[in-house]
């Protein structure tokens, strides 16, 4: 086929891609009329991932150039947020923290929303002894703090980006098996569902073609409100020393060890990465509860 001919097909009305278009600008338009502030919310996580995709370029210094001269210098246009008690600019470092933190958020949310999918509609599809056999486990995993669970797992496997992304998505993706095992539940019981079962249709054809496509919106759901969970995880193990190791920049690191010895001096040290912390999350979950309200059926009509 021709690229005329493919664009053609795409753009048509009788393609599957145009329905599933005109349901995102669908969603877009009701997420703007119905829920301004989550509108909000998704502008701001948008700003400050392209602000940590783009952080080489929009940083005006380097996260480790020290500037001894102008330690502990307040604000100013030289130096947008100050420096720190090495003289680093912590504009520079602010910046570079949002895109370890994004590439974190991003990594773990969707690999923890991934071991759910898994878990949940396996465990809600098949039922019986599997259902009991992965929901005992799942009850098992629950009991344990997960802060307990994360110092733990970080203080046997050394603290690193990857072993990061990996404790934090088995520590949501295990809990969140639950959200989606209930609308598995849900689905399997349907006509459609039991008419493909009857016809001879295999498990993995029903749950790709029947089952996951009907519970998308609490995966996505549950995906939105992961990030801001993964996000402040990563904060309190970098506060506690145990997360991306120095000289790389996180809010979490630079809240705490000697930038919380001169926040005193410079309360522009815990302004700036508390702030940036406290914007990303409450956007992300503003922009989750909206999403929510929209994709629930029982919210339809109640203003």
């Amino acid at each position: 086929m021709s690229a005329p001919a493919a664009s053609a097909a795409a753009s048509s009305p009788d393609s599957p891609v145009a329905p599933a278009r005109a349901a995102w600008r669908e969603l877009a338009g009701r997420l703007v009329r119905e829920k301004p502030l989550g509108a909000a919310g998704a502008i701001v996580f948008a700003l400050f991932l392209l602000c940590g995709l783009l952080a080489g370029a929009l940083a005006p210094y380097g996260i480790n150039e020290t500037h001894l001269a102008h330690r502990l210098e307040p604000p100013s246009l030289t130096f947008l947020l100050g420096t720190d008690q090495l003289g680093r600019d912590v504009f520079s470092r602010v910046l570079h923290g949002a895109r370890l933190s994004m590439i974190v958020a991003l990594l773990a949310a969707g690999f923890s929303t991934v071991i759910s999918v898994v878990l949940g509609l396996l465990s809600g599809y098949f039922g019986g002894w599997v259902d009991q056999l992965t929901q005992r486990f799942v009850d098992a995993w629950m009991v344990f703090p997960g802060l307990v669970l994360l110092i733990g797992a970080i203080s046997i496997v050394g603290p690193g980006l990857g072993q990061i992304v990996v404790i934090l998505s088995l520590l949501y993706g295990i809990a969140g098996s639950r959200v989606v095992r209930g609308a598995a539940l849900g689905v399997q019981g349907q006509t459609y569902t039991l008419a493909a079962r009857s016809l001879g249709a295999r498990p993995l054809y029903v749950l790709w073609r029947h089952v996951l496509p009907n519970v998308m919106p609490v995966v996505l759901v549950l995906f939105t409100t992961r990030l801001g969970a993964v996000i402040l995880a990563e904060a309190g193990l970098s506060f506690l020393g145990l997360g991306v190791p120095p000289p790389a920049p996180t809010w979490g690191g630079m809240l705490s060890g000697d930038g919380r010895t001169y926040m005193y001096v410079g309360p522009w040290l815990a302004i700036a990465p508390g702030l940036s912390l406290t914007a990303v999350v409450f956007a992300v979950n503003v922009f989750g509860d909206a999403l929510r309200d929209l994709l629930d059926p029982k919210m339809r009509g109640i203003r």
